[in-house]
């Protein structure tokens, strides 16, 4: 053994990765290094965390692996934390928590949320997740029990849950991190390390101190800032409506035989209709869906920009050229007399039916929630040991969810 071998010991017992967001991330070989090795989490180096938000913020082009990896890293802090304040878990315990952050966004398809509600209509990219993760562990021969039951919240310590996926989760802390990084938006930028220097356990509960009161704060008020500029960006939302309608339309030309040129999963997609139920009783599907990543649709789309169908052709070249729709975004919602205006001017104007006109005029209510008092909320703790709800200590909690505005109006239309 060499020297440097006998001074480190552990070396040679870890991939570790360099991250630009918080450096050196450590993955210890056997369990965890097996999940990062598998083709279901290397596809989602295939697949933009952002989906189409870097047609706005061209820096965007960080992907899902990274931001999986990102979670891991921080919920490795957030267990050396726990140790120092006495939280006793078992070695198997936080390897399994571990496992299941990396393995939570399996399930995303090609531009990540984009696509969810066109290839399987009411099935949920965590419902797909949690199907890959099955998958894996009858593969692992029963390995990812332990991590699959933390994940279903279904294993007795319901905190591990929580660092999963709650109003303060590692997912949440990673993505605005990331995401602020990689678009440079600087207004998203949170405390992460310190909020989880804050983390306390009490009676199966994730808490905060009450000394990281104004970081939450910071980090719900970062969020909102992320969501309607970043994720929620007029013009990211345009791109995202032109990238589902040229899908609906292919999957409509399909539908009455036309041939299109796709590749073998898109093209299982387009020429069968996936309920849920068939989804989780066909193994074919998670097969095909497990080979589909951005790449598919952007080659698809390529082709497409000279199909014999006008609508097809149209909505193609509008997303592989930035054609984007128009949008108009509104407070209070808009007419129907508006949008059958719009759809009418659409139908003179290219030449095409009224039918087919609504593939050029869509109409979204969008909403951004900072904090949820409906769900599980964030606890604080004070020095006395009493537990109070976010809502109930923080002023600016209290008066963004009663007095301002959450949602807003979308209408988006062919440019002319």
């Amino acid at each position: 053994m060499t020297k440097f071998a006998e001074e480190n010991p552990h070396h040679f017992l870890m991939t570790t990765i360099i991250d630009p967001v918080y450096g050196f991330i450590h993955i210890p070989l056997g369990l965890l290094r097996n999940i990062v090795k598998h083709p279901y989490f290397q596809r989602l180096e295939r697949i933009h965390q952002l989906g189409t938000s870097a047609m706005v913020y061209p820096g965007a082009q960080h992907t899902r692996k990274q931001h999986s990896l990102g979670a891991y890293h921080l919920m490795t802090r957030a267990f050396s934390t726990l140790a120092s304040k006495g939280v006793f878990l078992f070695d198997s315990e936080v390897e399994a928590t571990e496992a299941a952050i990396l393995m939570h966004d399996l399930g995303h398809g090609p531009y990540s949320h984009v696509l969810e509600s066109v290839f399987v209509p009411g099935m949920s990219h965590e419902t797909i997740s949690l199907m890959m993760m099955e998958q894996i562990n009858e593969a692992m021969h029963g390995e990812l029990s332990l991590a699959i039951s933390i994940f279903k919240n279904e294993h007795p310590k319901h905190f591990l849950h929580e660092l999963i996926s709650s109003q303060l989760d590692m997912d949440r802390l990673d993505y605005l991190c990331r995401d602020s990084f990689y678009t440079g938006v600087r207004e998203g930028n949170i405390g992460a390390q310190r909020l989880i220097q804050m983390l306390e356990v009490r009676d199966d509960k994730l808490l905060i101190n009450e000394k990281g009161i104004y970081t939450v704060e910071n980090y719900l008020m970062a969020r909102r800032v992320m969501y309607w500029q970043v994720y929620l960006h007029k013009t990211t939302v345009a791109a995202e409506e032109v990238l589902r309608c040229a899908l609906k339309r292919a999957k409509s030309l399909a539908r009455d035989g036309h041939q299109l040129p796709c590749s073998p999963a898109l093209h299982f997609f387009l020429y069968n209709e996936i309920s849920p139920e068939r989804f989780a009783n066909d193994p074919e599907c998670l097969n095909q869906y497990s080979m589909l990543d951005d790449s598919d649709i952007l080659t698809a789309l390529k082709m497409w920009s000279k199909s014999e169908d006008k609508v097809l052709a149209i909505l193609s070249n509008d997303f592989i050229n930035r054609t984007l729709f128009k949008a108009i975004v509104s407070d209070t919602p808009l007419s129907e007399e508006t949008i059958e205006e719009k759809c009418k001017l659409m139908q003179k104007e290219l030449g095409i039916s009224y039918s087919e006109s609504k593939y050029f005029v869509r109409y979204r209510k969008l909403q951004n929630e900072m904090y949820s008092t409906v769900a599980d909320g964030i606890d604080l703790i004070d020095m006395n040991g009493n537990i109070h709800d976010l809502s109930s200590v923080s002023h600016i909690v209290r008066n963004e969810t009663s007095n301002l505005k959450d949602s807003k109006y979308y209408l988006l239309y062919q440019r002319l």
